[in-house]
């Protein structure tokens, strides 16, 4: 029988406690009350005792004001000893899980129940929520706990640490994940790498194109143009530098005759 299966009395041979363990759910029927709290039959071997502190979580004064004999109640084990045929119930549901139960590492399921700056609580059955901080909710990047979950959402996340002193559950979210692979640093190019990319031609830069058969040709055109120009020019010095040589000559001439 599984803990949260439901047993009810009946006809048949009563079950024996071996087997019977702690938080397992029964329906019974209130045989006898007292001033110490009530008799229950749930169908096991003996009838079960739910002491007066266990009939509701509130403070009781009378029992009677909380059950009647005849009425049909919903117990949980709440310590069972075969060899001394003792069965102790509760009505106050157990939690999922105790204090002594929550072990590092450990993977629980639980219900977003708050958002915070700096991270969120989930309820995973314990007396206190645990907290999920907003570095361990993933790998990745995120400014604020409502990009990833919101209240309600059912999240699975791993114990990191429990403090039963303090009550306080470190959960992480992002251990249950794959850590995505590192990038591997740029690295600088060897000596032999440098050689042959200076050897390599010149290509057109990022967005240039290939020129045309047209700019080609107007290209060559202006590099003639300039050609030409370039040698008429040439053409005019040294004409001008005869012409001056000639002036001078005959201004020699004209003074020798002069003097004669």
């Amino acid at each position: 029988m599984e803990a949260n299966e439901i047993a009810a009395p009946t006809n048949e041979m009563p079950m024996p406690l071996e087997g019977i363990k702690r938080k397992m759910k029964f329906s019974g029927v209130v045989k006898k009350i007292n001033i110490a709290g009530a008799i229950v039959d749930v169908g096991l071997a003996v009838p079960g005792v739910v002491h007066i502190s266990q009939l509701q979580e509130a403070p009781t004064k009378r029992v009677e004001d909380v059950v009647k004999v005849g009425q049909e109640v919903e117990v949980w084990v709440r310590r069972v000893d075969p060899k001394k045929q003792r069965l102790e119930l509760t009505m106050i549901k157990p939690l999922d899980l105790e204090w002594r139960e929550i072990t590092k590492g450990m993977v629980v399921k639980g219900k977003v129940t708050r958002l915070e700056k700096f991270g969120v609580f989930v309820d995973i059955g314990a007396e206190r929520p645990g907290l999920v901080h907003i570095s361990e909710m993933t790998h990745g990047y995120i400014k604020s706990p409502s990009d990833l979950v919101k209240e309600g959402d059912e999240v699975e996340a791993q114990v990191l640490e429990v403090n039963r002193r303090k009550k306080q559950i470190k959960l992480s979210m992002k251990a249950l994940e794959t850590p995505p692979e590192p990038v591997a640093p740029p690295t600088k190019p060897t000596h032999a790498e440098k050689e042959a990319e200076k050897e390599q031609p010149n290509e057109p830069a990022a967005g240039e194109s290939e020129p045309t058969a047209m700019e080609l040709a107007l290209r060559e055109a202006m590099q003639r143009s300039n050609v030409k120009f370039e040698g008429l020019v040439g053409v005019r010095k040294r004409k001008k530098r005869a012409t001056d040589q000639q002036f001078e000559q005959l201004f020699d001439r004209t003074l020798q005759n002069r003097r004669k």
